[in-house]
């Protein structure tokens, strides 16, 4: 497991501790992957920013609705709403395309983002079963009758309007679903990125899940290659795309066995 900075592992305390108001501090050596004495240290040093509040056993929220946590709670990376306007034209071929993939009747994981979000008109008609963590995706496909919606459980995080699990904990319904749409903050020769660590750890659990990882970005994402790693290359299946790639990122992407689909 990678090691976490201070400012990483108070964002998955914080993600902990927002579905009930209360994490174990076992809780949060498994999935920190650190010692309890380094924990210890996170929370004595939040509970002084009064974030939080030590308790025998782990640890509680004072006030869910205080300014410091509701900020500690933000996800980094562009808010939804400002993202869906950038690109929108190759977002919506990528959608279509993408959507092409899936067959009538099939139960697929759509990862919440600005350009899976592209998918849904072009599921109508195709009566799947959708898994998402989106609330965005659940609104544009409520008026399609025959598409039955799945949520998990969680706290859910208004910025991208979606809901995540506490840290380290499946909150997924018990459903089979082949293939599992994604999108990124950045894509390159060491894998796919997400802006927020917490983000990272929702996705690794549908990618776990999954029997094809199918990625949705746009050309812009191949312009940056910062952030946290949700997964190498070569745990990717297919990436959607709005164009031919790169010459010097085409090579590691053949190398990896990814099929790459560009959107007409």
């Amino acid at each position: 497991m990678r090691l976490m900075h201070a400012t990483e592992r108070e964002r998955v305390i914080l993600a902990a501790l927002a579905p009930s108001g209360f994490v174990s501090l076992g809780h949060l050596e498994a999935r920190l992957g650190t010692s309890a004495a380094t924990i210890r240290r996170d929370l004595t040093r939040m509970e002084a920013a009064g974030l939080l509040a030590r308790v025998h056993g782990g640890a509680r929220l004072t006030d869910p609705n205080a300014p410091a946590v509701a900020e500690q709670l933000r996800l980094a990376g562009i808010p939804f709403e400002q993202a869906i306007t950038r690109n929108l034209e190759p977002k919506q071929r990528i959608g279509r395309a993408a959507a092409a993939l899936c067959r009538p009747g099939e139960g697929v994981m759509i990862d919440g983002g600005t350009t899976t979000l592209q998918m849904c008109p072009h599921l109508e008609g195709l009566d799947c079963q959708v898994l998402t963590n989106s609330l965005h995706i659940v609104s544009a496909l409520l008026p399609q009758p025959g598409t039955r919606i799945l949520v998990p459980s969680g706290a859910v995080f208004r910025e991208q309007n979606i809901i995540l699990a506490p840290a380290g904990e499946d909150s997924m319904p018990r459903f089979h679903a082949p293939k599992l749409f994604m999108g990124a903050a950045a894509v390159g020769p060491r894998g796919v990125m997400q802006a927020d660590v917490v983000l990272v750890a929702a996705e690794r659990r549908l990618i776990d899940r999954a029997e094809q990882v199918i990625l949705l970005v746009d050309h812009s994402k191949f312009a940056s290659h910062s952030g946290a790693i949700v997964c190498a290359l070569d745990e990717i299946d297919t990436i959607v795309t709005d164009r031919p790639l790169a010459r010097d990122f085409a090579a590691p992407v053949r190398a990896a066995g990814v099929k790459v689909v560009v959107a007409d």
